[in-house]
Parts: C-alpha cells; sequence; structure tokens
C-alpha cells in the first residue's frame, strides 16, 4: 500500500478500525503525504483549540502526521468610546481552524478527542481537503490583513455621518456608497449648495 493510499482508507476511518488497517508504518516528517482540512470547532474556542491541538500532538507521538494549524483572522481598526483608535483581531472564519495534517486513524482520534472539536466539514469519515488555491487566498487575507488593518465597518448606506478627519473635517454629509474591500465609503458633501461625492475612510468618519 503506498502512502496516498493510506492517507484515507477507502471505506471510511471508522471501517478502517473495524478492519483493524490501523497499522501505521514508521516514516520520516517530510515523505508523509499532508493535507489542508477545514475543522469545525465551538465558536469563540477557535484559540483554544489550537492550542490544545498542539499540546496533544506534541505529546502523542503523532507529530510526523501534522504540520501547520491556522486560525484565520485579521486586523480591523476600531474606534474607541473616548474617540480613539484601536486595533483589534477579527476572525474571518468564525467556528473554524484549518489543519495540514494526514488523515488516518490515529490522527482522527486525536483530533475528534480534542475538546470543542465537533469533526471535519463535510464527510466525517472520508473528509475532502481544501484546494491548496483557497488556502492560498486565506493564508493571502492573513497577510493583507497584518499589513494594512480595515477599519470595522458599522455604517449602512444612508446614513447621516460627520467628517472628522481630513480636509472636509466638520462637514456633514449621507453615505452614498460602502467599499468594505478598500474601507473607504462615498459621502454626498454639500458643497457651495451641490450634493458632492466625496471619498473618506471609515476612521475619517462618524455617525450624527
Amino acid at each position: 500500500m503506498t502512502k496516498e493510499e493510506k492517507e484515507i482508507p477507502e471505506a471510511g476511518i471508522e471501517s478502517g478500525i473495524e478492519a483493524g488497517t490501523d497499522e501505521i508504518a514508521a516514516h520520516e516528517d517530510d515523505s508523509i503525504l499532508k493535507r489542508w482540512y477545514a475543522v469545525h470547532t465551538y465558536s469563540g474556542f477557535e484559540d483554544n483549540v489550537k492550542m490544545a491541538l498542539e499540546e496533544r500532538i506534541a505529546s502523542s507521538g503523532l507529530k510526523e502526521y501534522f504540520g501547520e494549524i491556522v486560525v484565520p483572522k485579521e486586523d480591523i481598526i476600531e474606534k474607541t468610546a473616548k474617540g480613539g483608535k484601536k486595533k483589534v483581531k477579527r476572525k474571518f472564519f468564525p467556528g473554524y481552524i484549518f489543519i495540514k495534517m494526514n488523515v488516518n486513524t490515529d490522527s482522527w482520534h486525536l483530533l475528534k478527542a480534542t475538546p470543542k472539536v465537533t469533526g471535519f466539514v463535510g464527510d466525517q469519515l472520508n473528509p475532502m481537503p481544501v484546494d491548496e488555491s483557497e488556502m492560498e487566498k486565506i493564508v493571502a487575507q492573513i497577510t493583507e490583513g497584518v499589513k494594512r488593518p480595515k477599519a470595522k465597518i458599522e455604517f449602512s448606506k444612508g446614513d447621516g455621518v460627520k467628517i472628522i478627519e481630513g480636509a472636509f473635517s466638520g462637514f456633514n454629509g449621507i453615505i452614498n456608497e460602502i467599499k468594505p474591500d478598500k474601507s473607504k465609503l462615498e459621502v454626498l458633501v454639500s458643497i457651495f449648495g451641490r450634493a458632492t461625492p466625496v471619498e473618506l475612510d471609515f476612521t475619517q468618519v462618524e455617525r450624527n
């Protein structure tokens, strides 16, 4: 049996246990095929699950079957009660973690026995790996979120706002468009009696 064939038994992980196919051969870490999988957790416990998994893996003797564990987060700029700004972490896949691993009987049981883990996303017996291109997008979003923090979205189209920073500071306006990917707003400001669109960062305005 090849390593690829051994990654997920054809009849499913549980049936593999029943058939007595849970014997694992010794391999070097870099010789074992690992893929990314999405794992569902209790919402709000993603970091706890990551920490618990890392501890369990380190003490289990199964480290060769596991790779990186990711809790996707990005930095968000929020306003404080005193009008200042603070940077906070926001999970953009709440209730999920991503783990690179070789799925076999032992690694599956270690994962399932970890507190606050409910299982793989999709078929529990034959979980489908996350496409590498999708993981690249997730990693890119994490990297971009750290380099260029986004402002927290607290606005809706039609909201009245006051501009608090920039050349139009002190002006009032109406939100005409929200651009969440750029953390910007298009605000209609009355200038010389005409509604003029002005593009502003989320942090440059506050609700009236």
